[in-house]
């Protein structure tokens, strides 16, 4: 085990211990701080902060679209690949300080499956039950890794219930992938009573507490998870706020959960469920057709107040994204997570 140094956080004067073989991000998530970050695989650039003091810096494996060369020499570093092996100051660029308190201790966790079902022809729906601990705290919205069974091998999904406190179960929506290091298991080999080791909770895909602004969510494919998330926590706090959720699919077969959100309404008064095909087939279909991005734009105007949540694919982050501030929406109030492909498979 290598040694332990402070990290100082500015411009918030937080100082946390790291050891040199953890990651910045992991010893703050370790620490019950919760950082502004995404894929924790320097892909998303979500981590980027700067160094104000301090040299001996080394990165993981990164990116460069997430960190170029010329911004890492000019000081910037990604706090999800960053091993420190000294003191160092670091000022956080992306950050929401009522949020950095509230974090919740990393758990490692075994589970075993209660069920496996397909809910379109590439999406799962797959029901953990926990089996040590008992229990498993989360916020709606978060995210845990998996486990490869029988390697070391992990990869992130995000969550879709809001609490296991009643259940004592995880439910996540994954998207296959036949070559996928864990998805591909899910038509396989992963049947009820499979044991899967979890660790987590991470993200910080939730709902801010105490704001009474509109709300826009755009998901698409896996990101109906930690939507559907914190929309339950929503229908259970039975919130008056406006809120819209805008999904895209490429065919009628795609969408799923229908029924559920359909009857949202009943729960949510404001709550609007738009859903989109990219490519109508010859199912019977009367809603909204082309890039969800498109079918935004259309609905939306004037969304400096609101709050937006955006799930999914990185093309459809990125573009929905760019949507969302051409709307007015502001970076602050712009909340997402991004499925990058290593995370995701």
């Amino acid at each position: 085990m290598g040694e332990t140094h402070v990290v100082r956080f500015e411009p918030v004067g937080i100082e946390i211990e790291v050891q040199e073989e953890q990651t910045v991000l992991r010893a703050a998530s370790e620490q019950g701080l919760m950082l502004m970050h995404g894929c924790k695989e320097g892909q998303c650039a979500a981590c980027k902060s700067f160094v104000l003091d301090g040299d001996d810096i080394e990165l993981d494996k990164y990116s460069s679209f997430a960190l170029p060369d010329f911004e890492r020499e000019e000081g910037y570093t990604l706090l999800c690949r960053a091993h420190v092996y000294e003191d160092v100051t670091i000022e956080l660029l992306n950050y929401d300080e009522e949020m950095i308190h509230s974090g919740l201790p990393i758990q490692t966790a075994t589970m075993e499956v209660v069920s496996n079902e397909l809910v379109t022809p590439d999406l799962h729906s797959l029901v953990l039950s926990l089996v040590e601990p008992t229990e498993f705290a989360f916020f709606p919205g978060q995210y845990v890794e998996m486990t490869v069974p029988g390697t070391d091998v992990t990869r992130s999904f995000s969550i879709a219930n809001c609490s296991a406190k009643t259940s004592g179960q995880l439910e996540f929506v994954i998207r296959a992938y036949p070559d996928g290091a864990f998805s591909h298991l899910l038509g396989h080999s992963m049947g009820p009573g499979t044991k899967v080791e979890v660790v987590g909770p991470f993200g910080v895909f939730t709902l801010r507490e105490g704001r009474d602004s509109d709300m826009v969510f755009v998901g698409g494919g896996a990101g109906m998870a930690p939507v559907l998330s914190v929309l339950r926590q929503l229908a259970e706090k039975g919130s008056d706020r406006k809120i819209t959720f805008y999904y895209g699919a490429r065919r009628r077969h795609d969408l799923c959960f229908e029924q559920e959100l359909a009857s949202l309404g009943e729960k949510l008064p404001g709550f609007r469920y738009v859903p989109a095909l990219s490519e109508p087939d010859d199912a019977p279909w009367n809603g909204e057709t082309g890039l969800i991005t498109d079918v935004v734009r259309r609905h939306e105007s004037e969304l400096d107040a609101a709050d937006c949540y955006v799930c999914g694919p990185p093309p459809m982050v990125e573009a929905a994204m760019e949507t969302l501030l051409q709307l007015g929406a502001t970076d602050k109030h712009i909340y997402y997570d991004k499925f990058t492909t290593t995370g995701m498979s």
